[in-house]
């Protein structure tokens, strides 16, 4: 009777013990906070940037920062289907980082040394450059060819203004309040040029309605490293970030990447840059 009850009390105690160990373990990478095992992590992208990061009609995303965060996050140890993606739009990066809302962002997320005081940053991984995007029959090849042009960027975008203070004083701004609206009035004959990044110009003249319609001039006008953000202070995570980079470009799925989201516009990458180097 008496052995009875202690192998009954031994094996509720086992019981009891792996019921722990089953509930610690089973959500703790809800933000993706260590190895994958059968949790989930939290990336960060944008959802409204064709070619960079976009949600699709079916739900699922697109986009080469999408292509990066699924190599990148694959290399930690998680299948696509343990990927979540948060939309972190560009006011908000810092604060989602800070927050632990996500384990890290890609979304054209320029490393610069007022953002390196907040988050750290793995990367760079693309080099990109402020262009002008035009018609495939336009004769502007320069920036000083936008004088009495209209030039279109985003409300409160710096780009155009820049244009406008340092190459073109006379050309015509005109602020629409997303890139789709410049892109629009771009195809309608509404504007001459539009003015960002041009990995993202490339990507809006990359979707199947603008296959065809749209160059890029090919103007350097600033050098935009992106970076992919991390909790400041996460050096661990940092690290193995730029060794997934580092085997992406040496595989070759990154140059696959960046031809399949920016090519259909004539987009010629800068080679992949070098882990930690910043050009300015």
């Amino acid at each position: 009777m008496k052995l009875r009850k202690v192998t009954a009390v031994a094996a509720t105690a086992l019981v009891l013990s792996l019921a722990a160990t089953a509930c610690g373990s089973s959500d703790k990478n809800d933000s993706g906070s260590d190895s994958s095992g059968g949790g989930k992590i939290k990336v960060g992208i944008k959802f409204d940037q064709p070619g960079i990061g976009l949600k699709q009609p079916d739900g699922s995303f697109a986009g080469f920062d999408v292509d990066v965060a699924t190599y990148v996050a694959g290399q930690l140890g998680y299948k696509p289907a343990q990927i979540e993606w948060v939309e972190t739009k560009s006011a908000d990066r810092e604060n989602a980082l800070a927050r632990g809302d996500v384990k890290f962002i890609a979304a054209s997320y320029s490393i610069n040394d007022e953002r390196k005081q907040k988050v750290d940053f793995a990367g760079p991984y693309l080099l990109a450059h402020q262009d002008l995007l035009v018609k495939k029959d336009s004769t502007i090849a320069k920036g000083t060819d936008l004088n009495g042009k209209k030039l279109c960027s985003v409300t409160g975008s710096t780009s155009a203004q820049n244009i406008h203070d340092t190459i073109a004083p006379k050309a015509n701004l005109r602020e629409y309040s997303g890139y789709s609206e410049c892109i629009a009035g771009l195809q309608s004959g509404a504007v001459d040029a539009v003015t960002t990044d041009d990995s993202i110009l490339a990507g809006f003249a990359s979707q199947d309605k603008y296959k065809g319609q749209f160059k890029l001039a090919g103007l350097k006008l600033s050098n935009e490293n992106y970076g992919i953000g991390v909790k400041k202070g996460d050096s661990a995570t940092v690290t193995k970030i730029n060794t997934a980079l580092e085997k992406m470009v040496s595989s070759g799925a990154w140059q696959t990447a960046v031809t399949k989201n920016f090519g259909p516009a004539g987009y010629k990458n800068e080679p992949a840059p070098k882990i930690g180097v910043i050009v300015k």
